[in-house]
């Protein structure tokens, strides 16, 4: 794989910012690698993080470069601060920019493919949200979404912060404004219209760890999602929040993932 650190400027956010990217590179005499065949333009996951963390944590943190070699797949993370990849209610318009921005600038600068067959989006914790939340309102864009111990029942987890983490709801205003649930950022009532609406749908992969602090919230998004018709992929099994969980699923979800061959 070639790796890249892009530094670039974002009309949408009006700044600088960076985002990660290793493509295919066939290579023959290089050792402990597979490789796959590939010319492009490539299918691309785009790889989310967390809520603590940058556009470089999956790279330091996982084997994802050696995963996704074997794949013949791109990988671009992008940089979503503490987001939640949410046009902010007071802020920047992040959700514009790595729905939008991002996608177009990486195609301009790299070979990926524009087809929605070779299109992909993933992540952690608050990127489970991002992914899954970008998929559902994007359904003709992307092939699938896979959220790994996703806040992925950011309504009822806004509810409780309110109640018991003032200085954590405070920045959730920020973010979503006064409430979460019955708008375009409650993930439930978008699965609801995505089932409901015509077109394309996007095949959904959820994990969470029986241990992690979000499991429960896992749960009400799992039945939520049995609830539709979509395309649906639930497992869970012993797991904390944290990286030897989502080294391992990672790689689930790669191989998940439907490449066209």
């Amino acid at each position: 794989m070639a790796f890249m650190q892009c530094h670039f400027y974002s009309e949408v956010l009006g700044l600088n910012t960076t985002m990660h990217v290793i493509l295919p590179q066939q290579t023959f005499s290089q050792i402990g690698v597979d490789t796959k065949q590939g010319h492009g333009p490539y299918p691309t996951l785009y790889l989310l993080h967390g809520l603590s963390d940058d556009d470089s944590i999956w790279l330091r943190r996982t084997s994802i470069e050696r995963y996704a070699s074997a794949m013949g797949i791109a990988v671009v993370m992008p940089n979503g601060y503490r987001s939640f990849y949410t046009d902010m209610a007071e802020g920047s318009k992040y959700y514009t920019y790595i729905t939008e921005e991002v996608p177009k600038l990486a195609r301009s600068f790299f070979p990926l493919s524009s087809a929605r067959e070779d299109n992909f989006v993933a992540g952690l914790s608050m990127g489970g949200y991002g992914a899954m939340k970008i998929a559902l309102s994007r359904p003709e864009e992307y092939a699938a979404a896979a959220s790994l111990s996703g806040a992925v029942d950011m309504a009822a987890h806004y509810d409780k912060l309110k109640v018991h983490e003032e200085a954590r709801s405070v920045e959730f205003k920020r973010i979503f404004g006064d409430k979460i649930e019955g708008t375009e950022n409650d993930l439930l009532l978008l699965l609801k219209e995505c089932d409901q609406q015509p077109g394309p749908k996007p095949k959904l992969f959820q994990c969470c760890g029986t241990e992690d602090f979000l499991y429960e919230d896992n749960l009400s998004f799992r039945s939520a999602a049995e609830q539709t018709r979509l395309d649906f992929t639930y497992t869970e099994g012993p797991g904390e929040h944290e990286w030897g969980y989502w080294d391992a699923r990672i790689q689930d979800v790669l191989n998940w993932l439907p490449l066209q061959k």
